[in-house]
Formats: structure tokens, sequence, C-alpha cells
């Protein structure tokens, strides 16, 4: 796999390879939630000694799925599952034909998250590290954290606001993807127990975070660090969101516009 390609899936990873004009049709139709939805969300459950972690990226989504259910009935509001596609090579969705380079992503327009699992591994050839399955859990969990801003309305807002403030486009990408990786820390919260986690596995997803960062990338491909170029906010800020959400629990701290 060519270099530069691999770059691109890299900053790729969190979510960015659904953006398309499909995102537009579902301002209207299927934007069913207000976005104050997060601030009526109870803090999370703690996982317990009888909190079995997931093993799989497959049991990683299911289980997000499932929490994130019972968030919206506490809030009194309905939850669409999202579905996933492991896929191998290329993949049709209705935002468009993606690959392997787009890396994982999340489609607004029929609510799938979709990935293939060699990604990781091309990823951390990249950048010349290990992205164990804590790091892989994390960014599962980021792709089902976009569809529940998109069922709370917040990926359609933002998308709406192109056309109103197009200079704050990357400014906005920036919150959003933050945003997600906020939302993937309040899944770990529920998901495992600290005394579960060893300070490697912890590491290890941080160490993600920071790979996907847009100054990281933009030091890897050999150029200057452009904050005003950045989509996906800096190493810092995601491996800030995403601790803040495993220690917090609370969906309302991962107001990220409000910063």
């Amino acid at each position: 796999m060519k270099v530069a390609a691999l770059l691109c899936a890299a900053l790729l990873v969190a979510g960015c390879g659904s953006s398309s004009d499909d995102e537009q049709a579902t301002t209207n139709t299927e934007a069913t939630q207000q976005q104050d939805v997060l601030e009526q969300m109870p803090e999370v459950p703690a996982a317990t000694e009888s909190t079995p972690p997931p093993t799989t990226l497959r049991g990683v989504f299911d289980d997000a799925q499932e929490m994130w259910k019972r968030e919206f009935e506490d809030a009194g509001a309905t939850y669409t599952p999202a579905t996933l596609t492991i896929f191998h090579g290329q993949v049709d969705t209705a935002c468009g034909t993606e690959d392997v380079n787009t890396g994982p992503f999340y489609c607004p327009a029929d609510h799938g998250v979709y990935l293939d699992q060699r990604f990781f591994d091309a990823l951390g050839r990249a950048a010349g590290v290990h992205i164990g399955f804590f790091a892989q859990a994390y960014v599962v969990a980021h792709e089902v954290g976009h569809h529940i801003q998109t069922l709370t309305g917040v990926l359609q807002q933002v998308h709406a606001q192109k056309e109103t403030d197009p200079g704050g486009v990357n400014a906005r990408s920036v919150r959003l993807e933050l945003q997600a990786d906020c939302l993937a820390g309040i899944w770990k919260h529920s998901a495992y127990r600290r005394d579960q986690i060893t300070a490697a596995d912890f590491s290890d997803a941080l160490r993600a975070a920071a790979v996907v960062g847009s100054d990281f990338q933009q030091k890897l491909a050999g150029g200057a660090v452009t904050p005003e170029d950045w989509t996906h906010g800096s190493s810092a800020q995601r491996q800030h969101w995403l601790t803040l959400g495993f220690e917090s629990g609370q969906p309302n701290d991962c107001d990220t516009f409000a910063q």
C-alpha cells in the first residue's frame, strides 16, 4: 500500500469518510431527535465486576449500541440502530463506494458503520506504532459516536452551516470529531472497569488517538503544522476528549461546541 494512501486513511479514520452530499438528505427526514438530548442523558453506569468487556469489534459495536439505546430511552428519546459492515477491499454504501484507504467510516445516509480490519495494521505500520484491541475498540466506538450525532441532529446542523459559514468548516469538523472521541470514551466508561484496564491498554488507545491527530499527520507527511487546516483536532485534543469521556461517563460533558 502506498504511503500516500496510508496517510489519507489515517486522516479519515475518525469518520471523515462519511462526508458527502448525502448528509444533507438526512437533515429534514432523519433528524428526529433534538440536539439537547445529550444534556438529558444520565451518567452511564460504570462497568462492574459482572460486566464482561467485549472481545471482538462486532461485540464492541453491539455493546456500544445497547448502551446508547438505554441512554436515549432514559432521556425520553427513540434510538434508531446503526448497522455494522466489516468488508474487505471495497464496499458500496449510500454515501458512495469506498475501500480500505478511506479508513473506518460512518455513512449517515444509511446509518452504517463500515470497517476493513486491515486498516489498523496499515495505520500502525505507517506511524510505527502498535494498534491493539483497546485502541481498535476506541475507533469503532468513535464511529458509533457519529451515529449518535446524526440521531441528535448535531451532524446535520454542522453540515447546514457549510452554506452560511463556509470559512468555519474545518473548525466545526474538529469539534465534531472531538465530540465523537468523547462519546467513545463514554462507552469505554460503561464497558471497562478501571482495574480491568492495564496502563498499556489505555496507553494503546491514547497512542491511537495521537496518531489520528491532525498535527501528527501533518508531521508524518513531512509538512508544516498548520492548525487552520486541521479537520480532526490535534493529538493532545483527541487524547483529552477520549480521556474526559472515559473518566466522566456523562454525555453532557461532551459538548465540544460550547468550548
